[in-house]
């Protein structure tokens, strides 16, 4: 009997744990405090200084969280909300990995197949890279460029997809074919023009056909054109000299759209985040394969975990770049993640597949804001409440790094000299192969620069010593840095080319040599 009465005791305490652990487990697994990240985000867009945001969270196929902070415009305001359109620069490339999958999936063609089958006229800086360079190497940035090589070809510039194409082969390398990371626009420039070439279609019809109209996303846009007399738009800002926000204006440049051009809000790029975490499958309908999902969510080009980032993240054991997407581990889950960087506007969207968890956000500002709080968002929905303070970390390293770069030494000012010749000497026009042209003219005894590909960037130059000058840019966009010109001497004692030197992490200005041909 006392037997039987400790089974049926045991019994009882089973069913007992058989009711209660299923709402353990329920509310272990619950979305994060929602109020608490609300909280967060507004004291985070103050300690910041950033004029607007918007964001959101996808969680179980649901968007639980939408919101907008701030100003769209920090001269005549403007309420930011869910619904308000930014530019998500290269969060863009997601969309173009994904139509690439779209053709793949209707064997149209193969992840592996040479690229130059498609693009004839493309030619990089050797036979061999470019009679192998795959639809897979486009979107995983190894093909031997160090990062942002060559975006003066589309900045601001006149030339077509296909003359940046064409241009390419004037590009140096800086590693070895599939053999190092560095972040190329051009390649995905390239990528649209497969899409292009393979459907008929321009890049910008297919994205619109292919997502955005089966997703919903009525408010989503693959130009800055697009955008005419369409409302609750947030401004662009970029930093003035004392590191605080000002407003600028968005400038069209639609041959990087397939790299970095769609126009969206948090609620229409949650769709596409509930597309991404069910794998091609929106509401039931098949967009693109499961196959060719996880395809592009795995590793083709591994990069080592940084000193930096192992301090940080002692969890993370993996990061390299998948296809149009970046990839790395966090606490025992895998993250897929993008950043973009308009001039003007930073993004990022974050996906926790095993979490099905999706956080976009979205600013008007140059601040680096958006990386630590989707770290913080991730957090909490890992049930990690006494994590780190991602955003004043992230803030206070930001703070030390410019105050330890106010106290190095400081580069010797000179006083400005005359220039060793004649301003005419100076006049001219100058050719890069990869380039094109640039004119020097002597007008009312000064020298106006004008870069020929690209209209509005122009300026004028000011003699600083020998055969160096400044050039004040005629228009202040956001991401032009202060440039100087250096002319090069020839064998004759005359002019013979320039140089443009600029401290620019976005463009290269180094690579635009200039000789000069008349």
């Amino acid at each position: 009997m006392h037997h039987i009465r400790n089974t049926h005791k045991k019994l009882r305490l089973l069913l007992l744990l058989l009711l209660v652990l299923p709402q353990a487990w329920a509310q272990a697994k619950a979305p994060a405090d929602l109020q608490k990240l609300d909280a967060y985000y507004q004291q985070a867009l103050q300690d910041w200084d950033v004029p607007g945001m918007a964001i959101a969270i996808v969680h179980n196929d649901s968007v639980i969280f939408a919101r907008g902070y701030g100003v769209l415009n920090n001269k005549t305001g403007g309420k930011v909300d869910a619904n308000t359109l930014f530019g998500i620069a290269s969060n863009s490339k997601a969309y173009t990995a994904a139509a690439l999958a779209t053709l793949v999936d209707a064997g149209k063609i193969g992840w592996k197949d040479k690229v130059q089958q498609y693009v004839p006229y493309l030619q990089l800086y050797s036979p061999f890279v470019t009679e192998n360079l795959t639809i897979e190497d486009l979107l995983c940035h190894r093909v031997g460029y160090q990062t942002f090589s060559g975006d003066l070809l589309w900045y601001n510039t006149t030339y077509s997809r296909e003359e940046i194409i064409r241009r390419m082969r004037y590009l140096e390398p800086t590693y070895g074919f599939r053999d190092g990371y560095g972040y190329s626009n051009l390649m995905f420039i390239t990528a649209g023009e497969v899409i292009e070439n393979v459907t008929g279609e321009t890049w910008e019809g297919y994205i619109k056909e292919t997502f955005l109209q089966p997703l919903g996303m009525n408010r989503t846009y693959t130009s800055v054109n697009d955008l005419k007399g369409v409302h609750n738009v947030a401004s662009p800002h970029g930093f003035d000299e004392k590191g605080k926000p000002y407003a600028t204006t968005l400038t069209a440049w639609d041959s990087w759209n397939p790299a970095a051009g769609i126009f969206t809000s948090v609620t229409q790029q949650a769709q596409w985040m509930r597309l991404q975490l069910h794998h091609g499958t929106y509401e039931g309908k098949r967009i693109f394969s499961e196959e060719a999902s996880r395809n592009m969510w795995t590793v083709h080009n591994p990069f080592p975990v940084s000193k930096q980032a192992a301090a940080e993240n002692p969890s993370t054991h993996f990061t390299g770049a998948g296809l149009g997407w970046f990839l790395s581990d966090y606490e025992g889950r895998r993250l897929v993640y993008h950043g973009g960087g308009h001039e003007g506007m930073n993004s990022r969207t974050v996906l926790v597949p095993e979490e099905n968890l999706g956080i976009v956000i979205l600013t008007n500002s140059m601040s680096s804001i958006m990386a630590p709080l989707a770290s913080y968002t991730v957090d909490q929905f890992l049930g990690i409440t006494n994590g780190r303070d991602w955003s004043r970390f992230k803030l206070d390293a930001e703070k030390a790094e410019k105050a330890s770069a106010a106290r190095a030494p400081k580069e010797e000012k000179h006083r400005r000299q005359k220039p060793a010749m004649d301003l005419a000497a100076y006049a001219g026009t100058y050719s890069s192969p990869l380039y094109g042209d640039a004119t020097v003219a002597l007008k009312d005894g000064k020298l106006q620069f004008q870069l020929v590909p690209a209209p509005t960037l122009s300026g004028t130059l000011h003699p600083w010593r020998h055969d160096i000058f400044s050039l004040d840019w005629k228009n202040d966009y956001a991401l032009l840095h202060p440039t100087n010109v250096r002319f090069l001497v020839g064998e004759d004692g005359g002019i013979a080319g320039m140089r443009l030197d600029s401290d620019n992490p976005d463009f290269h200005f180094s690579e635009l040599k200039f000789v000069k041909v008349k």
